[in-house]
Parts: C-alpha cells; sequence; structure tokens
C-alpha cells in the first residue's frame, strides 16, 4: 500500500463491520437461514441473502414471525435469543477478518487518520467480531452501535454520530460497506461511500453515487 492519499478529501474512515471487516456476513445468514426453515418457512439461501443482508435483526425476525402461523406471544424475542447463541457458537468456530483488513487499518493507523466501526448488530456482536478477529484494537473508543445510538441504517443517524465523534465533518468522511442499507445511510448522511457490494443488485440511481471496491486493498492507502 501507498502512504500517499489517494482520495483528495478524506479526513476519517467509518467501517461496517459484518462482511466488511470481519467475514461474518455469510456465517450469519447462514444461522438465519437454518433456523427459518427449522420453523418450516420456504425460503432458500440465495433468497435471505437478498431479503436479510445488512437490515437489523429486529426487522429479519419480524419478517419470519409474520411467515410463522400460529407463533406464541414470545417468538420474536425467544427466535432472537437462538439466533444470537448459534451465531456465536458459529463465530467462535473460526471467524476471519476479510482479506485485507488488518494491513488496511494498520496502515491508516501509522497515518494517524481516524477510524470507526458503525454497525446496526449489537455491541455483544461486533466487540465479539472483531475482537476474534485481532481488529478490535485499532478503533480504541470508536465503535459505536446502532442500538446504543438509536438510528438503524439505512437511516443517517448513526454515521453522523461517529463522524462527530471523531471531531470530521461528514462530506470529509468515507465509509465503506458491503449492503444496501448501509450505502444508502452513507449516501443520507452526505459521506463518501465505497461498496463492497456488486453493482448488481443496487438502484441504478445509488450505482452512480457510489465507489466500488472488489477487496479492501482496492482502497489504495
Amino acid at each position: 500500500m501507498s502512504n500517499s492519499q489517494p482520495w483528495p478529501g478524506i479526513a476519517a474512515w467509518i467501517f461496517d463491520c459484518d462482511g466488511t471487516l470481519v467475514d461474518s456476513e455469510e456465517p450469519g445468514l447462514e444461522v438465519l437461514h437454518a433456523l427459518a426453515l427449522e420453523e418450516g418457512l420456504s425460503l432458500s439461501l440465495a433468497e435471505a441473502r437478498q431479503r436479510f443482508r445488512g437490515v437489523r435483526m429486529a426487522d429479519c425476525v419480524a419478517w419470519i414471525a409474520a411467515r410463522r402461523p400460529g407463533r406464541s406471544a414470545g417468538f420474536e424475542a425467544e427466535f432472537t435469543a437462538r439466533v444470537r447463541r448459534q451465531t456465536e457458537r458459529r463465530f467462535r468456530q473460526g471467524l476471519q477478518p476479510m482479506p485485507g483488513a488488518p494491513e488496511l487499518l494498520a496502515t491508516l493507523r501509522a497515518q494517524g487518520q481516524p477510524m470507526a466501526v458503525a454497525t446496526n448488530g449489537p455491541r455483544e456482536k461486533v466487540e465479539l467480531s472483531l475482537g476474534l478477529t485481532g481488529l478490535r484494537d485499532p478503533f480504541g473508543p470508536h465503535v459505536y452501535c446502532a442500538y446504543e445510538v438509536g438510528s438503524f441504517k439505512p437511516e443517517p443517524g448513526l454515521f453522523l454520530h461517529a463522524a462527530r465523534a471523531l471531531g470530521v465533518a461528514p462530506q470529509h468522511c468515507a465509509v465503506v460497506e458491503d449492503s444496501l442499507p448501509g450505502l444508502q445511510a452513507a449516501l443520507a448522511a452526505g459521506m463518501q461511500p465505497f461498496s463492497l457490494h456488486p453493482r448488481t443488485g443496487l438502484p441504478d440511481a445509488l450505482v452512480q453515487r457510489v465507489h466500488f471496491i472488489e477487496r479492501l486493498s482496492d482502497l489504495g492507502v
């Protein structure tokens, strides 16, 4: 990686966690999909990826619950707890950072560039994911969760909260994301989005406003 700054005007970097820094998106979706099948839903893994990727857990579970006739009053809370337990078990079996993530964070840290994580996931999940993959330390206090901030992607509030905490104006913040809700949130916040999500499946109007990368090393920082 070069020590030059290839993206003029960027003074801080805000990262999603799952599927961006940590290779946890697919394992998590597989757990959610398997549990949905246990509840009798007819849903392919490809359909689960399209419907649930980057979506907050409460909305995923509500969608599943609506298709579960005769569910108990406490179904959503119980199902969510099952997802969390099985996801943690799956992560502890061998979670990996996304390719290039350790090197990218080390370079940004050496350059003294402010960094944050902003995730729709709960605190315990992001801390586990970053801790298991050795990516927690570079962010210090700047790990922000939608549950604590009270704003979930695609709303811009989570990213705006992170920018304020970093002391950088939104227009000078880069956001690295892998999901449609995350990219929508970055644009709504007035930030510069970089997408690990391919162009396929994204709205044309959004595609025109996003920098696409295939891997983190493509950022070239």
